[in-house]
C-alpha cells in the first residue's frame, strides 16, 4: 500500500505547516481532514481579525499560538470600537478581556487607536508586547500630550518595536514619553515614525539617533510634506527651496553610528547638500535602502551604494534627476545575487522602456517591482528607443572616463562580466547575449519569470495598453498589481478611448489581486463644466474591462474632489464592481452609499467587503447619505445570510 502525507510524523507535518504563511493556501489545508484541521489552529501564528466586534461570540478560540494579532480592520471601519462611550452595545473590558483569553501569547499588535482609551484597555493585556503598529487617519482628539503612547510604555516594558507610519500625532507626544520611560526607550530597535515636525529632522536628532539608539535595525525618518505628493515634477532640478539642517558629517557619522541598520528611509523633502558621497558608509548589513528626491545623487553615487552595501535585497529611488540606466544598470548587476526588489519613480532619465532595460541583470530574479508607466521611448517611436540598447562600457560611465577610478570604486575587484582588459559588464546588447531578446523594437521581451508584484503609476489620461510593448509581456507567475493614477481631471477633456486598458492585463493568467488606486485624481464630484466629465464617468473610464480579469480580491480607491472633501463610489463604478464574479473580497478606500453598496450582492463569491476612509484627514461624521454605523452592520447582515457556494 502506498505511503500518504498522512503517515508523516506530526512532528514532521506540523513543521510543515509552520512554513506555509500564506492565509488562503492555509485555509484550503484545513479543510481537507480533521487532522490537517488541528494541525492549522496549533500553528497558525498571524491572524487579522474582520468583522464587527459587536459579535463576541464570533471571536475564534482555537488559534492558540498566534504571535501577531491585527485590530485595525475591524468593522465598522475607524470607529472607536473600544472606548467607554455609553452608546456601545458591549463593554469594552469584556471584548479585551475575550481577546486575551482567545490569544494569550500575543507579542505583536497592530490597532486602530482613534483614542488613547483604546491602549488603555488592551495594553494590560498583553504586558509582553515586543511589537506594537498604531493606526490612526482620524484627526488627533483633544488630550493631554503624549496620552497616546503612554499605556504602551508603561504596560510593556519589553517593547522593541514602534511603527506609527500611518498614525497622526503631534510632534510634542512622543518625547516626552520616551524620556519618562528611559529603559524602555533604549529597548527600541525598530522606529517608524510619520513626523510633523517643521524642520525637526536635523543634525541633532540625527545624533541623538545614532548615540542613543545603537541597536536600531530599522529607521524611517519621514517629513508629513513628503506624502503631501509621493511623486515629484521629474522635470524639476531637484532642489527644494531651503536646505535641511542636515550636514554630510552628520550622515556619516549616523551611518557610522548604526552598524545594525538594516533598513533606512530618510525623506525630509529639503536639501541634504553632498549627501551622495555620504552613502558609501552605509552598513554592508544594509538589506532595505529607500533614496527620495536627492538632487545630487548621479551613477557614481549609486557605484558607492552597490559596494558599500552589498548585501542589498530591495532598493527604491523616487525623484533623483542625476542617475541615469547606465547606472541602475551597472548597480543591479553588481547586486545581481542579492536584489530581488527594485522601485524607480520620477526620475527624468528612466522612463518604462529605459527601466526595464535597466533592470536586464536582475531580470530573472526581480519579485516586485515599480516603475512608472510614461511610455516616451514608445511615442518617439523604435529607432529611438534601439538606439538606447547599447553595449554598457564600464570606462565610459558619466563623466568619469578614468578606468582605474571605477576600479579602484569596485575595491579592485571584479564582478559578475567583468573582465581585467576590457571591464565590460557582459549585460550588453550583443546579439550573443543570453539576458536579453528584442522584439524587433529595441524592447526587452524576454520572461519575468520570478516577478510576483508590480507597482505602476500613471498619469490620468494616459492609457495602460502599451505596458506589454516595453517589455512586460511575458510575466507567468504575476500575482498581484497595484496601479496608481495621478492627477487633475479638471484640466482635461473627455478621452478618446472609452476604457483605461485593464483589459490589458488579462495577458496575466495568475494575476488575482488588484490596488486600483485612484485616490489622487482629482475631479467634479458633482456638476462639471461644459465638455468635462465629472468623476462618476472618470469611474466609468477607470474601471472599464475589470469584468476580463479574473480577481479574487480587489482594493479600489475612488477619485476625490477636494472642494467638497469627497471620495465615495459613484452609481457606474458599483454596477461595474458587481459584474466581477470571481470577487471574493473587495476594500472600498472612501465612502459610499447604502444602496450602492447593496449592488455587491449580486457578486456570487463575495465573502468580504468594508469601506475604509484611510486617508487624512478622515471625516469625523459621516454624511447623512452615505454609510454609517447602522447602515454597515445591515450590509454586513445581508453579505453574511447569502450562501457562498464553495
Amino acid at each position: 500500500m502506498a505511503a500518504t502525507i498522512n503517515d508523516l510524523p506530526d512532528a514532521i507535518l506540523t513543521n510543515i505547516f509552520a512554513l506555509i504563511s500564506d492565509t488562503r493556501t492555509r485555509n484550503s489545508l484545513s479543510l481537507v481532514c480533521h487532522k490537517f484541521l488541528q494541525l492549522d489552529k496549533a500553528t497558525r501564528t498571524s491572524l487579522t481579525l474582520r468583522g464587527n466586534a459587536r459579535d463576541l461570540v464570533m471571536i475564534p478560540h482555537c488559534f492558540r499560538s498566534v504571535t501577531r494579532l491585527d485590530l485595525s480592520l475591524l468593522s465598522p471601519w475607524g470607529h472607536a470600537l473600544l472606548s467607554s462611550s455609553s452608546s456601545l452595545s458591549y463593554d469594552p473590558q469584556l471584548l479585551a478581556h475575550n481577546l486575551r483569553r482567545a490569544f494569550p501569547s500575543v507579542t505583536s499588535l497592530t490597532v486602530y487607536s482613534r483614542s488613547p482609551s483604546v491602549l488603555q484597555v488592551l495594553s494590560p493585556q498583553w504586558p509582553g508586547l515586543r511589537h506594537v503598529k498604531l493606526v490612526r487617519w482620524h484627526q488627533r482628539p483633544q488630550i493631554p500630550v503624549g496620552s497616546d503612547f503612554s499605556p504602551v510604555f508603561e504596560q510593556c516594558p519589553s517593547l522593541t518595536s514602534l511603527d506609527l507610519s500611518e498614525f497622526y500625532y503631534w510632534t510634542e507626544d512622543l518625547p516626552p514619553v520616551l524620556q519618562t520611560y528611559p529603559a524602555t526607550a533604549a529597548s527600541l530597535t525598530k522606529l517608524n515614525l510619520l513626523t510633523k515636525y517643521i524642520g525637526f529632522v536635523g543634525d541633532e536628532a540625527l545624533l541623538s539617533i545614532a548615540r542613543n539608539c545603537p541597536k536600531l535595525t530599522l529607521l524611517h525618518l519621514a517629513d508629513t510634506a513628503s506624502l503631501a505628493t509621493t511623486r515629484g515634477d521629474p522635470i524639476e532640478e531637484g532642489f527644494s527651496s531651503e536646505d535641511a539642517r542636515i550636514s554630510r558629517a552628520v550622515l556619516v557619522e549616523l551611518f557610522s553610528g548604526l552598524p545594525l541598520i538594516e533598513e533606512l528611509v530618510l525623506d525630509v523633502c529639503k536639501n541634504v547638500r553632498d549627501s551622495g558621497s555620504a552613502l558609501k558608509f552605509l552598513g554592508p548589513g544594509l538589506d532595505s535602502l529607500s533614496i527620495k528626491n536627492s538632487a545630487d545623487l548621479d551613477d557614481m553615487g549609486l557605484i558607492a551604494i552597490a559596494r558599500g552595501c552589498w548585501k542589498l535585497k530591495k532598493f527604491e529611488v523616487v525623484g533623483c534627476k542625476r542617475i541615469t540606466g547606465k547606472g541602475v544598470r551597472t548597480l543591479t548587476s553588481l547586486l545581481r545575487k542579492s536584489l530581488v526588489e527594485v522601485g524607480i519613480s520620477a526620475c527624468i532619465n528612466l522612463d518604462a522602456a529605459a527601466s526595464l532595460r535597466a533592470l536586464e541583470p536582475v531580470r530573472d530574479r526581480i519579485r516586485r517591482l515599480h516603475i512608472d508607466c510614461v511610455w516616451q521611448s514608445v511615442e518617439e517611436g523604435g529607432e529611438d528607443a534601439e538606439a538606447v540598447v547599447c553595449d554598457f562600457d564600464l570606462n565610459e560611465l558619466g563623466e568619469f572616463q578614468n578606468a582605474d577610478y571605477v576600479m579602484d570604486l569596485f575595491g579592485g575587484i571584479e564582478f559578475e562580466g567583468m573582465s581585467n582588459k576590457k571591464k565590460r559588464c557582459k549585460y550588453s546588447g550583443e546579439a550573443d547575449c543570453s539576458y536579453m531578446g528584442s522584439n524587433g523594437n529595441g524592447f526587452v521581451c524576454k520572461s519575468w519569470e520570478r516577478l510576483r508584484y508590480l507597482s505602476l503609476w500613471i498619469g490620468v489620461g494616459d492609457l495602460l495598453t502599451p505596458l506589454p510593448m516595453v517589455g512586460l509581456e511575458d510575466c507567468p507567475n504575476l500575482e498581484e498589481i497595484q496601479i496608481r493614477v495621478e492627477g487633475d481631471c479638471r484640466e482635461r477633456h473627455k478621452p478618446s478611448e472609452r476604457a483605461f486598458g485593464l483589459s490589458t492585463l488579462a495577458r496575466y493568467p495568475r494575476l488575482s489581486k488588484m490596488q486600483l488606486d485612484c485616490g489622487d485624481t482629482i475631479g467634479f464630484a458633482l456638476t462639471a463644466p461644459f465638455g468635462q466629465m465629472d468623476l462618476s464617468l472618470w469611474e466609468r473610464f477607470f474601471l472599464n474591462g475589470i469584468v476580463n480579469l479574473n480577481l479574487d480580491e480587489l482594493d479600489y480607491w475612488p477619485p476625490q474632489d477636494r472642494d467638497v472633501n469627497q471620495r465615495s463610489l459613484s452609481l457606474p463604478a458599483a454596477g461595474l464592481l458587481a459584474e466581477c464574479e470571481t470577487l471574493r473580497k473587495l476594500f472600498i478606500h472612501g465612502t459610499a452609499s447604502e444602496h450602492f453598496m447593496m449592488f455587491l450582492l449580486r457578486i456570487p463569491n463575495l465573502r468580504d467587503v468594508q469601506l475604509r476612509e484611510d486617508y487624512y484627514p478622515a471625516p469625523e461624521n459621516d454624511m447623512s447619505t452615505e454609510m454609517r454605523v447602522d447602515s454597515t452592520s445591515r450590509f454586513e447582515d445581508a453579505l453574511n445570510r447569502r450562501p457562498i457556494p464553495d
